[in-house]
């Protein structure tokens, strides 16, 4: 269990980076993030990630800390990855200028570490008082990756009645598009926190995994705003991932009632490092193949 310093001093400077980007959006928020820029960006954050997790054995007692991290935030960023998806299509439809994507992608961003903070405490109430829960929360992991196979191809997002209503009071599209985020980051919110308390259920490496995948999504969706028509299995993937996790805190589960085997099989103890190599290897495959299998225009090869 981290000390209490320890929690301040992450908790400290991870909130410094968020306002340093927050800072940093209103004062460019007027300009266009260059490709370049999103990428220097992107490599930053992704290096913070990797460094913070290697150092973490320095300040942390469970020797399985530094796996659960890597295996949470890597879970956690290609949910987020696939969150973005539905942003650009969101703010390209409701036809947000450019100038002022920055803004509303940060806040809706902020608005997701609020709700993920919100859920991450009301998990760990309820795993604390009722173990069970990894039943219902394994049983929606395996719903949402069936959910997430069972969809077409190209997502689709249509004007919903609050949004029509609030185009007919004549709110701006800025704040549409604000309420719009911050409706998808409530619905990626209830995937992605059962789905790291599936690997882990230490609250320090659910708060660090999630904030580190949140970080830089601002950068990252104008890097990858055309490279995201290329990455066209990452929901079949994310599908497989969610699914494995979900199988597994059910069996989990059996185990912690007492039960280990069903119907005379043996039910088995999935090691994190099983985890962090299938959640890899999954994130590999799914880009290798969904790179081969596309031309360079982002059409898919038929």
């Amino acid at each position: 269990m981290e000390s209490t310093s320890i929690w301040l001093l992450t908790l400290g400077g991870l909130s410094a980076v968020i306002i340093f980007d927050l800072i940093l959006a209103v004062l460019r928020r007027n300009k266009e993030t260059s490709m370049a820029e999103a990428g220097i960006w992107t490599v930053i954050y992704v290096t913070a990630a990797l460094v913070f997790g290697y150092f973490m054995p320095n300040w942390t007692t469970d020797p399985n800390a530094q796996k659960e991290f890597f295996a949470g935030w890597l879970t956690e960023y290609a949910l987020s990855v696939d969150n973005i998806f539905v942003f650009v299509i969101i703010l390209s439809r409701l036809q947000v200028e450019k100038t002022k994507q920055q803004l509303v992608l940060l806040l809706g961003i902020t608005i997701a570490l609020v709700l993920r903070g919100g859920f991450i405490a009301a998990g760990s109430a309820i795993l604390e008082k009722f173990s069970g829960a990894f039943f219902i929360f394994g049983a929606f992991l395996i719903f949402t990756a069936y959910k997430l196979l069972a969809e077409h191809d190209e997502k689709e997002w249509k004007e919903d009645r609050l949004v029509t209503f609030l185009r007919k009071k004549g709110t701006t599209t800025f704040t549409i598009a604000l309420i719009s985020l911050g409706f998808t980051d409530l619905v990626f919110a209830l995937d992605s926190i059962p789905a790291i308390f599936g690997i882990t259920r230490d609250p320090y490496i659910v708060v660090c995994a999630n904030f580190f995948a949140l970080m830089g999504l601002r950068q990252l969706y104008f890097l990858l705003q055309g490279l995201l028509q290329r990455l066209v299995y990452l929901s079949k993937g994310l599908s497989f991932i969610l699914a494995f996790i979900g199988f597994k805190m059910i069996i989990e589960a059996f185990h912690g009632i007492g039960i280990h085997k069903l119907a005379g099989i043996e039910l088995p103890h999935i090691a994190i490092e099983v985890s962090l190599g299938i959640i890899v290897a999954t994130l590999v495959v799914t880009a290798v193949a969904s790179l081969t299998a596309t031309r360079d225009d982002g059409s898919e090869i038929v």
